[in-house]
């Protein structure tokens, strides 16, 4: 199983909508997918599950069947995390691992086990796998070829051991200072994060515990919510787009010396999705991907043009995706 961390250190670019999204688009094209939701707001989880689902399942907090359920015998000192996780069925083919807000109560715990580790304390290493050893947990017994994971927008230690147990990290940006601002922050601190979790696998005094690779690699952005003029970005965000490819690889891949080229023709850059406001109303009443809207959810006339603009954009992104991953299309 692959798994694929979207991450961004500025928040609002639309980051779980394109998760939604993306593991709807993968599910249509036959790929079994888990979803992941380790951002403590539990978004993603909202946008699959109901209102009465969610309060169904977090009423019960001693059997809540949520991503926090599975790794609190961890974190709370009396053992190790749930052998098998609850899998929310969403469809045939997609299955969620629901958020759940405690999570950011761990941080502290999190934070410590970054240090422990280097004194050869197991434990330091079960929680630092945690949420990585409850994915491939999942991943099996869903029988998934990818997970995706949903992460919040900042450098802390919830997010260190989100995307420690993550192969790839696709970067989504808004066409604005701040979302290029965040590269800045982004690409140093990964690679950090990556060269010191590969010295502490070397370090790993239980032969029982396997651990991730927390290769992180880069795999390319995704220009989110864009408006446009006559089919092209508008002016406002142009001067954001075309400093977008120089950025990326100057910050995430570390190449010091890059010069500014096309973005059109950027092969880091994944997609460029417009901001689809008449649908994403529609799909949040209808509980279901925008590009899945019929005329019995509202989509009429334009719109129905809109949707299948949204699903071509959907399926060349995705497609990219399983290209830059290596999965079979």
């Amino acid at each position: 199983m692959k798994t694929i961390g979207f991450f961004n250190n500025k928040g609002g670019v639309g980051k779980t909508s394109l998760v939604y999204h993306v593991a709807w688009m993968l599910s249509l094209m036959n790929h079994r997918v888990i979803a992941v939701d380790l951002d403590p707001q539990a978004n993603l989880t909202s946008m699959f599950l109901s209102e009465e689902r969610l309060e169904s399942v977090w009423a019960n907090e001693e059997n809540a069947k949520t991503i926090y359920s599975a790794v609190y015998p961890l974190f709370s000192g009396e053992g190790d995390i749930t052998a098998r996780p609850h899998i929310e069925t969403i469809s045939d083919n997609i299955g969620l691992l629901i958020g759940d807000l405690r999570l950011s109560l761990e941080e502290d715990q999190l934070s410590a086990a970054w240090s422990d580790w280097q004194n050869k304390q197991v434990r330091a290493f079960r929680v630092m796998s945690a949420f990585a050893r409850t994915i491939a947990a999942a991943g099996t017994a869903h029988q998934a070829e990818v997970a995706l994971v949903d992460v919040g927008p900042n450098l802390g230690a919830l997010n260190r051991a989100a995307l420690l147990a993550c192969d790839y990290v696709l970067v989504p940006l808004g066409a604005d200072l701040f979302s290029l601002q965040g590269l800045r922050n982004m690409g140093p601190t990964l690679r950090g994060w990556r060269d010191t979790w590969s010295e502490a696998q070397r370090k790993n005094p239980s032969k029982n515990l396997v651990l991730p690779e927390g290769k992180m690699q880069p795999i390319g952005y995704v220009v989110m919510r864009f408006s446009t003029s006559e089919s092209r970005p508008a002016r406002a965000y142009t001067k954001w787009i075309t400093r977008m490819p120089q950025q990326y690889r100057k910050f995430i891949l570390d190449e010091q010396n890059a010069a500014e080229s096309d973005p059109e023709s950027d092969p880091n850059r994944l997609a460029t999705l417009k901001d689809y406001r008449s649908l994403m109303p529609l799909s949040q009443e209808a509980r279901k991907p925008m590009f899945l809207l019929r005329p019995a959810d509202g989509a009429f006339g334009g719109h129905q043009h809109a949707v299948t603009g949204c699903y071509a954009d959907f399926e060349r992104l995705t497609r990219k995706i399983l290209e830059k991953t290596g999965l079979p299309q």
